[in-house]
């Protein structure tokens, strides 16, 4: 994806886990964006299409993208625990990656960023870290709202967050992420036609969160 992909070892409550980090080149670098990737048990790895465009688009805008995966998928030790678990394991890889940012003279911002399950995972994350000074954007695409109790997000966080979803997706309605936004007056993106995956429509999404990091 990026001439300056780097795999990473990264560790989680469960063991060792597999990650890769891509490194914007020749700009300085704004700070560090952790991706979280979809369901473990169908599929989901940080290769991901949607993952992989999400990572492509922090790059591009001066952030360091640091991709896992969670526990029990790939490389990475231990079983899925239906979201408890694959909590741990980002926070973990949210302060390693701070470390790392270091390393990398990147600066003290922080990304969390999920697509479907991951994006479960990640609201839990960004309540946690709700009074962290560092955490500047947020992005969540394909929420898993019908599958999974995601967290409302903090509203001094909401003009930080980008919510995406797909008019017609066929694994996560439209509606249950209206239904979990609705109470907390957070916007949501739609794009029209588009289904679970953003098949033929990963450029567009990919332009969407670019315009929401220079924002």
């Amino acid at each position: 994806m990026n001439s300056a992909t780097q795999p990473i070892g990264l560790t989680g409550p469960a063991g060792a886990l597999e990650g890769l980090c891509d490194v914007p080149e020749g700009t300085p670098i704004k700070g560090t964006a952790v991706i979280c990737h979809p369901h473990p048990l169908f599929g989901g790895t940080m290769q991901n299409k949607v993952v992989q465009t999400l990572a492509k688009a922090f790059v591009q805008n001066g952030w360091c993208a640091v991709r896992f995966n969670f526990r029990g998928v790939g490389g990475s030790a231990g079983v899925y625990d239906e979201g408890r678990g694959e909590l741990d394991d980002l926070m973990h890889v949210i302060a390693q990656s701070q470390a790392l940012a270091q390393a990398q003279t990147a600066g003290p911002a922080l990304a969390l960023a999920g697509f479907s399950f991951g994006a479960f995972v990640t609201s839990h994350a960004v309540a946690q870290l709700a009074n962290n000074p560092n955490l500047d954007k947020v992005v969540l695409v394909g929420t898993a709202a019908s599958r999974f109790t995601v967290a409302p997000l903090p509203v001094e966080l909401h003009e930080k967050t980008l919510v995406v979803h797909g008019e017609v997706d066929d694994t996560v309605p439209l509606s249950s992420v209206m239904d979990w936004a609705r109470p907390q007056s957070l916007p949501v993106t739609v794009i029209p036609g588009v289904e679970h995956f953003f098949h033929g429509q990963l450029p567009l999404l990919r332009n969407l969160v670019s315009r929401h990091l220079r924002a």
